[in-house]
């Protein structure tokens, strides 16, 4: 793989338009989440308690399973949310917030730990950071039928976790981009800064 590009963030702040962007202007491969093939992941909108082990393990795995064809890919490319996301975000969330078992969180963070023995850091991670407030009237925007009654702290304790993780991120260079604020799409200013801020990186 010549260069591996990861954008990680919060649902809603922009990581898919980011992914689709560096497509269009790069021509780098784009890798998207499955998000919409997760068989568990109405029920676990509507039961977090019941489906947050069913549905992690069905994200790690593909996960998983996309990062090794990546590695082993001759191109550039860029994925939409890793698996660091997936294990030390969202599954880490659920336990803290009692919607994971202890026995279930240890299994998932074992296998996980396992898995990442193998894995190749990207050669950059893109953050992109994003207020609460905004992500939900995003999240209202594009409409998806299981997101519209997530909860506020929800989505909150997210955004804290995010925060922590990005500050310790050690595994490769990171670029942190104000998606709220500073819009690459639309204001010619954001995304000449944002072009010289990735091009360096190319």
């Amino acid at each position: 793989m010549q260069k591996f590009i990861a954008v990680a963030g919060n649902m809603g702040v922009g990581k898919t338009s980011l992914v689709r962007f560096l497509h269009d202007k790069y021509g780098i491969e784009p890798v998207y989440e499955p998000y919409m093939d997760n068989p568990y992941l109405d029920d676990f909108y509507v039961d977090m308690k019941a489906w947050g082990f069913h549905s992690q393990m069905y994200f790690l795995s593909h996960k998983f399973r996309l990062h090794m064809e990546l590695s082993r890919s001759d191109g550039a490319c860029v994925q939409d949310r890793t698996i660091y996301e997936d294990a030390e975000i969202f599954c880490t969330n659920l336990y803290r917030g009692r919607k994971m078992k202890a026995r279930d969180y240890e299994t998932y963070m074992e296998l996980y730990r396992t898995m990442e023995q193998v894995l190749q850091p990207p050669d950059l991670m893109i953050y992109l950071r994003c207020s609460v407030r905004a992500i939900r009237k995003r999240i209202k925007g594009r409409g998806r039928p299981s997101e519209q009654q997530i909860p506020a702290r929800y989505i909150r304790r997210l955004n804290d976790l995010y925060e922590n993780w990005i500050d310790g991120w050690t595994r490769s260079p990171v670029l942190v981009w104000d998606s709220e604020n500073m819009d690459y799409l639309t204001d010619l200013a954001d995304r000449i800064e944002f072009q010289r801020s990735i091009e360096k990186f190319l």
